[in-house]
């Protein structure tokens, strides 16, 4: 699992009694709340109210009353208004929302939603073009729009008149509409900044209605909370209050559309939650944008007919069971990259291309690499003489501002602080990793953080813990699942699963045992023994089987007790700059250099191991280091491998080669380069 910076939240248990009393909550809940900065009456009371009273005025959003005189107008006059959306989940239901909207008020409207292969994100000549030709009035924008500065003018010089509604960053130009409606404009009023593109709609038609209304909720709070928690926006504050009264809408009163996609999810539960849409429909929905039929997500949600409903559904599950053998296959191709340029990982950015991929996965492949190798990481497709790309990054590091930086080989990109799409001529693809590399290598690069809520005793999991954690809900981002520390517990027992492909273990502390789950990762990559000493960060949720209830304990991280993380990083940190080719302070070089009982203790622990997974931070450990000597081990490691004596394996087992004539250490390459900084 990635190695990470462990960092376990400050709590008051004191000031949790005190807050569950006066506020008259779960003593546990309080406790939690506390972990996340909520230490006074009022914080639980903003936190925890349902109100829509809490709701900004939608007027506080920049030129919202424009917007909405200019619609007005437009009804009023009977003139063709278009929806230009996205093809994600929010784009798509936020299209769906004002299309609906605009229909019950008798607009003249229809929607439009670009194809995410053959035309990429936002405005484009050739869609512009088609919004004149089929003789648009009125043409406005859902998630999307903020930087389309060349089409707006190409659009008001043809009479299609532009209002823009956004939740993207601007540049410091503004494209030329009627209005533009985006929280993140500098002469914005609203206090909360964080809305998705749903939920600027969303604000739009509160506007239209002359304020925030209960009636459009059960409209379309479904909508609302789908899209919200597909974009990933913070759910807190204005978002949390949106997403909870969204659910509640969706709980009472399923849209046809949405009841025949969880049907073919196979989602069974009486009430769904913010995790449901997370992982059931909202990757449905964007899988139809990511193949490049984004107008059968959208028809879905706009159509009242059950057996249409369920057709397009069906549909939607074959693209989506599409899509992800599409991932399998890219992802398949990048691990050969890697395996053949291993150095790849250790770049600050990881940028990663191949020709023809399918760009609507490359989001969801960029997210997993940099989750595993804790850097940020772009992925990108050749097609031509171009290349399209998408990013993802770790928390204190912004792409945003990375790309905006290397923009002059970028031909255009946009997007936010963890996650960015970008696109640049193949020709400059090795320009732009070096550049990108060199701004990275200018900030601070942060480590990756494993945040722990709340240190829990082993004999604390049980089902009075997840109703607590129920109050949190909707989850999400900003306001995460909580994450448990189980530390200083002792590895008992370890069992496979699912013919191998999960790992079950059993752990114990102070006469106290659980079971928990480790997903993907099979017994034989386990890097951990019976009898380890570990600290595991751990996720909690309700299992029902045959009509009982039980806690289900699954593994985030684990790491060997009593190991100092930052001493570990840091050595890490400095075998990737020397495997980059950086220079060494001839200290630093000397700190990572093997010595040889370094390489007698290590032959003789991969030895005892050999065909098993090995862990060199167990043999850190194990040679009285609290993680400073790993840089040193993993470079004698790569030595005995140069030299042939070993070979490494799926990345995680270790053959010897006995058979192998005796050789000089010293002459393994990367010794030899090392030697030059000594």
């Amino acid at each position: 699992m990635t190695k990470k910076l462990w960092k376990v939240s400050a709590y008051d248990k004191n000031i949790a009694a005190d807050l569950a009393d006066e506020c008259g909550i779960d003593p546990f809940a309080a406790l939690l709340a506390t972990a996340r900065g909520l230490t006074k009456p009022e914080d639980i009371a903003d936190f925890f109210e349902d109100s829509l009273d809490n709701l900004e005025d939608p007027f506080n959003l920049p030129d919202m009353d424009k917007a909405v005189s200019r619609i007005e107008e437009a009804i009023t006059k009977g003139e063709k208004i278009m929806i230009f959306g996205d093809y994600d989940a929010d784009g798509i239901t936020a299209t769906a929302m004002l299309q609906m909207y605009l229909e019950a008020q008798g607009a003249l409207v229809e929607s439009y939603i670009p194809d995410r292969i053959t035309e990429g994100y936002g405005l484009n000549f050739e869609s512009t073009q088609a919004i004149i030709d089929a003789g648009v009035d009125l043409l406005i924008t859902v998630d999307n729009g903020i930087s389309a500065i060349e089409e707006a003018a190409f659009l008001a010089e043809n009479g299609v008149e532009m209002i823009i509604t956004d939740h993207h960053k601007p540049m410091e130009e503004l494209p030329g509409a009627v209005a533009v409606v985006d929280p993140h404009r500098e002469d914005s009023k609203t206090i909360f900044k964080e809305y998705s593109g749903v939920g600027v709609v969303f604000n739009l038609i509160c506007a239209v209605e002359g304020g925030v209304e209960e009636f459009l909720f059960e409209e379309f709070g479904d909508l609302l909370a789908i899209g919200t928690v597909g974009d990933v926006v913070p759910l807190v504050a204005q978002n949390r209050t949106l997403v909870r009264a969204g659910l509640q809408a969706l709980n009472r009163n399923k849209r046809v559309g949405i009841a025949a996609l969880l049907k073919v999810a196979e989602v069974e539960k009486n009430f769904l939650n913010s995790r449901d849409l997370a992982f059931s429909l909202v990757p449905r929905i964007n899988a139809v944008g990511r193949l490049g039929c984004p107008k059968r997500a959208l028809d879905l949600l706009l159509t009242d007919d059950e057996a249409e409903a369920q057709r397009l559904a069906s549909e939607i599950e074959e693209d989506n069971k599409r899509r992800k053998e599409i991932e399998n296959e890219i992802s398949d191709q990048i691990k050969k990259m890697i395996r053949e340029n291993p150095t790849i990982v250790y770049d600050r950015v990881m940028v990663i291309s191949g020709e023809g991929w399918q760009t609507g996965v490359l989001g969801i492949l960029a997210s997993r690499l940099a989750e595993k190798y804790g850097r940020p990481c772009l992925v990108m497709s050749q097609e031509g003489d171009q290349a399209r790309g998408s990013g993802r990054s770790i928390e204190g590091f912004s792409l945003f501002d990375a790309l905006n930086a290397v923009s002059d080989c970028l031909s255009h990109f946009g997007g936010h602080t963890l996650a960015a799409g970008f696109a640049l001529p193949v020709k400059d693809i090795d320009l732009f990793r070096r550049q990108i590399n060199e701004y990275a290598a200018s900030v601070e690069m942060p480590f990756q953080v494993e945040e722990i809520d709340i240190k829990l005793n082993p004999g604390a999991v049980s089902l009075d813990l997840l109703e607590a954690l129920e109050m949190f809900e909707p989850v999400g981002a900003g306001n995460p699942g909580a994450v448990f520390g189980l530390f200083g517990v002792k590895i008992s027992g370890i069992t496979p699963l699912s013919q191998g492909r999960h790992t079950k273990i059993k752990v114990e502390r102070a006469g106290m045992a659980l079971d928990a789950l480790i997903f993907n990762k099979t017994r034989e990559c386990f890097e951990y023994d019976l009898g380890d000493k570990v600290d595991l960060a751990v996720e909690l949720s309700l299992n029902v089987f045959r009509n009982v209830k039980s806690v289900t304990v699954r593994v985030k991280n684990i790491r060997l007790s009593m190991m100092d993380d930052l001493k570990l990083l840091s050595s890490i940190r400095l075998y990737e700059r020397f495997t980059r080719g950086e220079s060494l302070e001839p200290s630093q070089a000397n700190s990572i250099y093997p010595k040889r009982e370094l390489f007698v203790s290590l032959y003789r622990y991969l030895a005892s191991r050999e065909g098993q997974a090995v862990n060199l931070v167990k043999l850190c450990s194990d040679l009285g280091d609290e993680g400073e000597m790993f840089a040193a081990l993993k470079l004698a490691l790569d030595a005995l491998v140069e030299l042939e004596l070993v070979s490494v394996e799926n990345d995680c087992f270790v053959s010897l080669h006995r058979e192998k004539e005796k050789v000089e250490l010293q002459n393994a390459p990367s010794l030899k380069r090392l030697v030059k900084f000594l």
